[in-house]
């Protein structure tokens, strides 16, 4: 392998990664009907993939944050949306470039929190990591990626779970 999983992920889901921050950055959120909308567009995507990843096992203990996404919008007179249609190909690579984008979704959220209008919910957006865990989620990842084709694997499921973030916003 010439780069190690999490790198080569990071390099080449890039221009993925930039179209879905973009779309993100039209909301609003300090203001409460663009915050709620941001939420309602997470909410078509995060449970999907999330749903997914429990219904297929991988070895890396992750934490869900749908309940923290539902108590934000039931915070704000919003109902949980239902979830788009997701599926990625039952391949350990392809869990882990799903993971890598939910987890990596963790390190924006805490960013983004910061932007929340004030009285508003910001559970979900504050479900960041403690000390030390996006580094031990890349050292899981990198220890677990196989070969060149592995990642490439990982990355084409990657680049599935930004779009669905796409097409949810």
């Amino acid at each position: 392998m010439s780069d190690s999983a999490s790198t080569a992920l990071r390099a080449r889901t890039g221009p993925a990664h930039e179209a879905v921050d973009a779309a993100y950055g039209a909301y609003r959120l300090g203001d409460r009907e663009s915050y709620a909308a941001f939420l309602i567009a997470h909410a078509r995507a995060l449970p999907a993939v999330e749903g997914w990843l429990a219904d297929h096992q991988i070895g890396f203990a992750w934490r869900a944050r749908r309940d923290a996404l539902s108590a934000d919008l039931a915070a704000m007179g919003r109902d949980m949306p239902d979830p788009l249609p997701f599926d990625l190909a039952d391949d350990e690579a392809a869990r882990w470039g799903a993971l890598y984008v939910t987890e990596g979704s963790r390190l924006g959220g805490v960013m983004l929190a910061r932007q929340v209008g004030e009285g508003l919910p910001k559970a979900y957006l504050e479900s960041g990591f403690g000390p030390g865990e996006w580094r031990d989620f890349r050292h899981a990842l990198d220890a677990a990626a196989e070969d060149d084709a592995w990642i490439g694997r990982a990355v084409e499921a990657a680049e599935q779970v930004f779009a669905l973030y796409g097409k949810a916003a």
